[in-house]
């Protein structure tokens, strides 16, 4: 791996991520406190004629108009000149666009349904709203991950059955030893966009399915893919997606509980009216983010945490360390993944542990006696 090109590569991208946080959260701050987003309202009101259904979207729709106008810059160097610049990206600039009008489109659409019931429930509850919502917003997940490789995925990637049917019911039969019901094993074409590697088992229940990106397939020996696979299937046998879904809840839970505090105090200034005036949705995203960003070195050790047990896992299930060292080593140098972050780097903004870290656990592993 070329550790100089893949260290600049995440240092810019790490601070791109950085620089487009802080700009969404000083332009929400600035339309608050100078009273842009009561004007925002104003203009909404006026043309929904006292209708909070049509108030809402119509305040979304400016609200997320000038956001993108703020983001579009940081983002397109992020998703296109960054990518180029190391050789990774394979995407055609108006690809790309269209990606970028399919996410928004999404976004909108959530966007709007989360701001319609923040804004029906403060009016029904103002007390016991935030608890209501958290309840509502959790369905929500629960429901998006089930329906994601279903629904969303196809509107951005190309999803076939695998055609190589050996590795497929290799596939098949790892999940079945781990207690992993699948649809099957389907090949997720990334090569039209990027050279970057991926592999997941995606869905809930009924809708888990195995992911291999073409990228992956072109790359890695089948025993590379098996040992990755497994470690993806220790996230079902560990209940990790629901361990996440329920942490995810609890700290949206506290977000909100946050935002219902701040509120409080906002009423009678910047403009707001009262806790349920559209104007304040701003300060429920700038709460609910700064909760998020406080209790993020806690969620990423969390995550560190349950991917050592997948790495573990999956040698245990494997048996097979050196498919999963050239595996890490392969996908370290495809990804260009960070060899060896520095240590606060890692506590801030790694969700899984340095590639480093994972050669040595491998290279220490010994199998289970039986």
């Amino acid at each position: 791996m070329n550790e100089d090109k893949a260290t600049g590569y995440t240092r810019l991208r790490r601070r791109a991520g950085v620089a487009a946080t802080a700009l969404s959260a000083v332009v929400l701050l600035l339309l608050v406190v100078t009273g842009g987003s009561a004007s925002l309202r104003d203009v909404a009101v006026g043309v929904a004629h006292g209708s909070l259904f049509v108030t809402v979207i119509l305040y979304v729709v400016m609200l997320a108009l000038l956001s993108e106008v703020v983001q579009l810059p940081l983002a397109f160097y992020q998703g296109v000149t960054l990518e180029r610049r190391y050789g990774l990206s394979t995407e055609a600039t108006t690809r790309w666009w269209l990606d970028r009008l399919k996410a928004n489109g999404v976004g909108f659409v959530l966007a709007v349904i989360s701001a319609l019931i923040v804004c029906y429930l403060l009016q029904w509850s103002p007390r016991l709203w935030w608890a209501v919502a958290a309840v509502c917003f959790g369905v929500i997940i629960v429901v998006l991950a089930q329906l994601a490789p279903v629904l969303l995925l196809p509107l951005f990637y190309t999803v076939k059955p695998l055609q190589r049917r050996e590795l497929a019911d290799r596939l098949v039969a790892l999940a079945q030893r781990a207690g992993a019901r699948v649809l099957g094993v389907f090949e997720w074409q990334l090569s039209d966009r990027t050279r970057k590697a991926n592999a997941a088992l995606t869905g809930i229940g009924r809708t888990r399915r195995i992911l291999l990106s073409d990228t992956l397939l072109a790359e890695h020996s089948d025993d590379e893919i098996e040992v990755i696979l497994a470690h993806e299937l220790a996230h079902h046998v560990h209940h990790d997606i629901w361990r996440g879904i329920a942490l995810e809840v609890a700290l949206l839970t506290l977000g909100l509980f946050v935002t219902d505090r701040v509120l409080d105090m906002s009423i009678g200034h910047f403009g707001l009216a009262g806790k349920a005036d559209v104007a304040g949705l701003p300060i429920l995203v700038l709460a609910g983010g700064a909760v998020s960003l406080l209790l993020l070195p806690l969620v990423n050790a969390v995550s560190r945490a349950h991917e050592r047990r997948a790495d573990r896992y999956a040698l245990d299930m494997t048996s097979n360390a050196d498919a999963f060292i050239s595996a890490m080593k392969r996908l370290g140098a495809q990804n260009l993944a960070e060899e060896r972050p520095s240590r606060i780097v890692e506590l801030l903004f790694h969700s899984h542990p340095p590639i480093a870290a994972r050669l040595e656990a491998a290279r220490n592993w010994h199998p289970k006696r039986t």
